[in-house]
């Protein structure tokens, strides 16, 4: 059984920083990632990081202001970031894990792509 449970999430003022993990086990998982869905808009791919971390893939609207990392410890137990600095009211959402049991890295991220979700955590970005 997989489970993913986030965590970090909360209220921050604009300009400021937070840092989201995910916790992911029960099999073997290769690429990781970050999804967001704010209220009335769809969920939108914010960040990927390949099995073994040499590849990442982030959205356009948060380039040069997150980053996503990885540990792969021991038994089956996968830990991924989401540094967020310089948040902006826009990067308000729910915030997503998610992991892929296809060990390629596909070219485009989408939602599609993954098979295992956690339940989110709300980050919210004050003016």
């Amino acid at each position: 059984q997989v489970q993913l449970v986030e965590s970090g999430g909360g209220l921050v003022q604009a300009g400021g920083s937070l840092r989201l993990s995910c916790a992911a086990s029960g099999r073997t998982l290769y690429a990781m990632a970050w999804f967001r869905q704010a209220p009335g808009k769809e969920r939108e791919s914010v960040a990927a990081i390949n099995w073994n971390g040499g590849s990442t893939y982030y959205a356009d609207s948060v380039k040069g202001r997150f980053t996503i990392s990885r540990n792969n410890a021991k038994n089956l137990v996968y830990l991924v970031y989401l540094q967020m600095n310089s948040l902006k009211p826009e990067d308000t959402a729910v915030y997503y894990c998610a992991a892929d049991l296809d060990p390629g890295w596909p070219s485009v991220v989408t939602a599609q792509e993954y098979d295992y979700w956690g339940p989110g955590t709300q980050v919210t970005v004050s003016t």
